[in-house]
């Protein structure tokens, strides 16, 4: 069993019993009222087993949220495959893919990742964050936790701080450019990447439009150390852990780092798009 799915598992589980607790339930209690042992409670809350479809369905009706069906199964449509659906993933939106993030972020050292359409999820401000979910809820056609989604993608960003990791970000010079947000919004949003310049534990590299190039930038993805990595297309995200997938990411991302900036050049290039949005 991969370990990703067992990462996936443990996060539903928290989930189940975030709905439990907050029903104002104890686990004995509860499981007398779903008629069910009280270890399958504790097991299913831990991630030790699988829940099916019917168990959750039983648990949403159990706690007084049958709201949260829909939420839940997609959860659990989530575990299963690399091949992961945008539609699955969200059908219960944003929150759940937040705190699959949260949870890889927790056991990698090392992310590497390229970004050719947005700021990196990890160097984003709340509001911009903001309107980037309010978008794509609305292009997927997902259930909107907005603010859910936000605060747990800026709880992500506390492992930025943390000593010991690295992370390892190209961002194509148009990223700078895009506006998915007002543009009051994307000033404050270059200034915390300026401010991300010099932190012991990132590395910011502008691929200029100028660029010569041995590989373009096709779309993005993050690499997790040497275990794992996602690359995100319209439809779906794929998550790859065979050699072969890891070496030709790994070599697109060296390859592309060849013609990027770093340093006072990378903040030359954010601050003269910032300058561009003309705010005045």
């Amino acid at each position: 069993m991969s370990s990703d799915y067992l990462t996936s598992r443990a996060t539903l589980g928290a989930r189940l019993r975030e709905l439990r607790t907050e029903g104002g339930m104890n686990g004995k209690d509860f499981a007398a009222r779903l008629g069910w042992q009280a270890s399958k409670v504790s097991r299913l809350e831990l991630g030790k087993q699988t829940p099916t479809s019917a168990d959750l369905r039983a648990w949403a009706d159990a706690v007084g949220r049958p709201d949260a069906v829909a939420e839940l199964i997609g959860r659990l449509n989530g575990l299963e495959t690399h091949y992961r659906s945008w539609r699955r993933q969200l059908a219960g939106g944003h929150r759940a893919r937040q705190e699959l993030a949260i949870a890889e972020t927790a056991k990698t050292r090392s992310i590497r990742g390229l970004e050719v359409a947005r700021i990196p999820g990890l160097f984003q401000t709340a509001e911009y964050a903001r309107h980037l979910f309010t978008a794509l809820a609305e292009f997927r056609q997902s259930p909107r936790d907005t603010e859910d989604a936000v605060r747990k993608r800026m709880q992500r960003q506390d492992a930025l701080y943390e000593p010991g990791r690295r992370f390892r970000f190209l961002v194509w010079e148009g990223v700078l450019h895009t506006l998915v947000c007002p543009r009051v919004v994307m000033a404050a949003q270059l200034d915390r990447l300026i401010s991300l310049i010099g932190l012991d534990t990132v590395d910011l590299g502008i691929i200029p439009f100028a660029a010569q190039l041995r590989r373009t930038p096709a779309h993005g993805f993050w690499i997790y150390d040497t275990r794992l990595v996602i690359v995100e297309t319209i439809h779906a995200e794929l998550w790859l852990d065979d050699t072969d997938s890891l070496a030709l990411y790994a070599r697109a991302w060296d390859w592309l780092d060849e013609a990027a900036v770093y340093g006072h050049q990378a903040h030359r290039l954010i601050a003269r798009a910032r300058a561009a949005l003309d705010l005045s």
